[in-house]
């Protein structure tokens, strides 16, 4: 997707350069319009700002990120891809003590700038492949931090968002006539909640900001997340185990690539593994479940048993060994008829929202300090394979 945001690059120089050639007038913001001007909440959203480091991501001529050191002594980097919309800004606020005007890719930036207490961004997020962008953005953000960005909804004419992560072609209006073509990411806002919470991010609230002309249709949708200092589990169903199928077993796959996890039809992110069949050892139930879900293949004797977990289901006892895989080999991919898939590698300080459960408990019995929320789980290590491995 990279063409579609080449294309998006060439659109803001001509849209800066647009803007340079008009002398369009800057005028001093009073607050943030999400979207369109008036639209959504104030300020407030971004939580305190006093002294914080802050990231305006599209900036166009900064208005925004001034206001905001001027008016509520915030430390802003204002970062945009076209040279002409920062020439703009320089020419506006390049004196102005606490904002630094930074000409940048925004991926780029953020993979060498953080971290951020709080990222905004108006209306620039859906010009970028959100595969691209939203680890980059996860990254960059404390624990803790605040994340707010508009993305279009519904166009001018009625069209409305895609369920798949694809851009597609949308009219950018010029002042005083013509206009550019560009690329959007125009996605559901149940879309852009998995793909955030897929990397770490919870989001909080989501506003609907339409336009108030008539016969305009155009809708926006103001996400406001955080990084959350603490990872949720929760369990895939409201019903307990079935009682004979309660003893199962949790891979831990972990290597330079970090942590492998796969997304459940339920929604969940869990660990590879399931249920102990019978005549297996608990080591021949990982290396099964492993090359069932994920095609990866591995030897009974590179497994390694941390212990058991106990735990309450619905009235049901149920019992997950937790084990780690030390040596492997293939990759990981979706595997026919499994109901985990989309399997990737996460690192252990930006793990998804919504773990499994029982996942959840293997992962803090092998390393205790992950900061991952689950329901209590009484475990007993195995002499012979604990250890951080």
């Amino acid at each position: 997707m990279r063409r579609a945001e080449a294309v998006n690059a060439e659109a803001w120089r001509v849209y800066g350069a647009h803007h340079l050639r008009r002398g369009t007038p800057l005028p001093e913001a009073a607050r943030i319009d999400w979207g369109f001007e008036g639209a959504g909440p104030g300020v407030e959203a971004l939580g305190e700002l006093t002294g914080r480091r802050v990231l305006d991501l599209g900036c166009g001529p900064a208005r925004h990120a001034a206001h905001l050191v001027r008016a509520h002594g915030a430390l802003v980097d204002a970062v945009d891809a076209s040279a002409e919309q920062l020439e703009r800004a320089r020419a506006r606020h390049g004196s102005l003590p606490g904002l630094r005007l930074v000409a940048a890719d925004a991926v780029e930036h953020l993979q060498r700038s953080g971290p951020y207490d709080v990222i905004y961004s108006v209306n620039a997020v859906p010009y970028i492949d959100p595969h691209r962008l939203l680890p980059a953005l996860a990254a960059a953000l404390t624990p803790g931090g605040r994340l707010l960005f508009t993305v279009l909804h519904t166009n001018a004419l009625g069209d409305g968002p895609s369920d798949r992560v694809t851009a597609r072609p949308e009219v950018l209006r010029l002042a005083d006539g013509g206009d550019l073509t560009v690329q959007m990411w125009v996605l559901t806002t149940e879309l852009w909640t998995a793909l955030l919470s897929e990397h770490g991010l919870r989001v909080e609230h989501v506003d609907v900001l339409d336009v108030p002309q008539e016969g305009n249709h155009a809708s926006y949708r103001l996400f406001r997340v955080t990084r959350p200092v603490r990872v949720s589990s929760r369990p895939r169903a409201g019903k307990p185990p079935v009682p004979h199928a309660a003893l199962g077993a949790g891979a831990i796959v972990y290597g330079p690539r970090g942590l492998l996890l796969g997304r459940h039809r339920r929604g969940t992110w869990e660990l590879p593994g399931g249920t102990v069949e019978p005549g297996e050892s608990l080591q021949e139930t990982v290396v099964r479940e492993l090359a069932e879900e994920t095609g990866l293949r591995a030897r009974p004797e590179d497994v390694r048993l941390l212990g058991t977990l106990l735990d309450d289901a619905g009235g049901v006892v149920r019992m997950t060994v937790a084990a780690r895989v030390t040596a492997w080999r293939g990759e990981p991919s979706d595997q026919p008829g499994e109901s985990v898939g989309r399997w990737r590698w996460f690192a252990l300080d930006r793990l998804p929202e919504e773990l499994f459960v029982c996942s959840a408990q293997a992962l803090t019995a092998w390393r205790p300090g992950l900061p991952i929320d689950h329901a209590p789980a009484h475990f007993t290590p195995y002499a012979t394979g604990t250890g951080d491995g």
